[in-house]
């Protein structure tokens, strides 16, 4: 058993003893300051009243294995050095060289202990490991990539982006803009689901909306955040050059960029570009508050997918965050085509198990089915939904778990990826089918019954995929009906 000896007991000896106990052995502090000693006894730390340089006190305590010098005074840790030496010859001794020392007291210190603690290099010390820090250097990596663009760079979202995507295409164009390089937040599709334009319009952000016949030739650079490859749940040509990278979702395949930073364990790319942000110091309220947002949004309110780093870009980011605002973004009234579709979804639903599946039929708006998943899944007994509507000639899905067994990103693509394509995490997915049969319908019956047939496909699928996970699930209803799907459907992406 290790025997600790504590020598002193200042700013540092202090904090020192308190943390041992955390460790295997004995431990013993000896110091003249009564007030130390009744607050270590309090903490069941064993701890005396005496003059760590008196030789007596040193002689009436038996050989420890490891001796640690702890007051604040430099001539103090050095008198008790010398006499814990003398005392303790075997003994490993760490001593703190305390506020001011000399070059003679920093000799007899190198000399007698066998660690000296000196603050002043270990401040040096902190600040080199900061400066040398993964965060550091990837914002060194990312400023020389944006200094380097000579033109206006599109930093471009997914389709219907979410708000962590929203928000870390907002903080990646002002960092940009910090260096003189001018930059645009660009998205194709919609901001439909009300929280989203709350938080667009609220946060006064300035997004660019683009449209899929819109000439890109004005940008002499492209970033993508919050997904990784240009043509998948974009609408940018797939062989485009693509820039910078950010994200935090699993790539789906080779992501070609000169800069990529992906980081699987992050719950938001909002986490990353706050990262950023802090590194370039380019704090804005509206933005801050948009990242604080990505971050509960995508993690659900720190309970999915949740790592360290989410907890620590949150503390670094609220007390730049405007909370007023932020209370009204997350409160939104709910659109009557919105709770619609959550009440055709708990209508309609078919539930084996803990899996719920319901079909919500045509829908106006496609962020209405998540929050139709999130709904069915705080009813009695549901721990797997999945909800899809059709829109067009596309079926679109989303899917929610709070099963630790489920994992849908890798379900949903064993159920849609030979009719579609599917992605996500585990516990959130999302998937789009072609129906390419179904332009060609010539009267309602006909629609009625193709659709009859693809929401048996999809439920049938879906019930088989999560039966069979790990495996490749085969299913008879889909061998028979394949047929009513397009072969050249549009990736789901992660938006979901």
């Amino acid at each position: 058993m290790v025997f600790r000896l504590v020598l002193g007991c200042g700013t540092v000896g202090r904090q020192v003893a308190e943390r041992l106990p955390e460790y295997d052995g004995q431990l013993l502090v000896i110091t003249e300051n009564g007030n130390n000693v009744e607050t270590l006894r309090d903490e069941s730390i064993p701890a005396r009243n005496a003059d760590p340089t008196d030789p007596a006190v040193l002689e009436s305590i038996e050989t420890p294995d490891v001796v640690l010098v702890g007051s604040d005074r430099t001539d103090c840790n050095r008198l008790v050095l010398e006499r814990a030496r003398a005392q303790f010859p075997t003994a490993s001794i760490v001593a703190y060289l305390g506020g001011n020392p000399s070059p003679d007291d920093r000799e007899t210190f190198d000399e007698l202990a066998d660690h000296v603690v000196d603050a002043e290099q270990a401040m040096v010390d902190g600040v080199l490991e900061e400066a040398a820090s993964s965060a550091a250097e990837s914002a060194i990596e990312l400023r020389r990539h944006l200094q380097g663009i000579d033109g206006r760079l599109a930093v471009v979202m997914h389709d219907n982006p979410d708000p962590d995507a929203i928000a870390s295409a907002v903080a990646l164009a002002e960092i940009a803009e910090s260096l003189g390089v001018s930059a645009d937040a660009c998205y194709f599709g919609d901001i439909s689901h009300q929280e989203n334009r709350a938080m667009v319009n609220l946060l006064e952000l300035d997004l660019r909306n683009l449209d899929p016949t819109d000439s890109l030739s004005e940008y002499a650079a492209f970033a993508l955040v919050d997904h990784s490859r240009p043509g998948v749940n974009d609408q940018l040509p797939d062989d485009l050059h693509v820039d910078i990278v950010i994200d935090h979702h699993p790539p789906r395949g080779p992501v070609a960029s000169e800069y990529v930073d992906l980081r699987e364990h992050a719950g938001a790319t909002s986490t990353v570009l706050t990262e950023y942000v802090d590194q370039f110091e380019t704090f804005d309220r509206a933005t801050a508050t948009a990242l604080l947002y990505g971050i509960r949004v995508d993690t659900n309110e720190f309970t999915r997918e949740v790592s360290a780093a989410d907890f620590e870009a949150a503390s670094t980011l609220w007390p730049h965050v405007d909370t007023d605002v932020l209370c009204r973004i997350e409160q939104p009234s709910l659109g009557g085509d919105t709770l619609e579709t959550i009440a055709r979804a708990i209508k309609n639903r078919e539930q084996r198990g803990s899996v719920a599946v319901a079909s919500v039929g045509q829908i106006g708006d496609r962020d209405a089915l998540p929050q139709a998943a999130d709904r069915l899944l705080t009813m009695e007994g549901v721990e797997t939904t999945l909800v899809f509507g059709f829109m067009d000639e596309m079926v679109f899905v989303s899917a929610r778990s709070r099963s630790n067994g489920v994992d849908l990103g890798e379900t949903l693509r064993d159920a849609f990826d030979q009719i579609g394509s599917a992605g996500g995490h585990a516990d959130m997915a999302g998937a789009q089918l072609e129906i390419g049969i179904l332009a060609s319908a010539d009267d309602v019956e006909e629609v009625e019954s193709i659709v009859s047939v693809v929401e048996e496909v999809i439920t049938n699928r879906f019930f088989e995929a999560m039966e069979t996970r790990p495996g490749t699930p085969v299913g008879t209803y889909v061998r028979t009906s394949e047929w009513l799907f397009a072969p050249d459907s549009t990736d789901s992406g992660e938006s979901t």
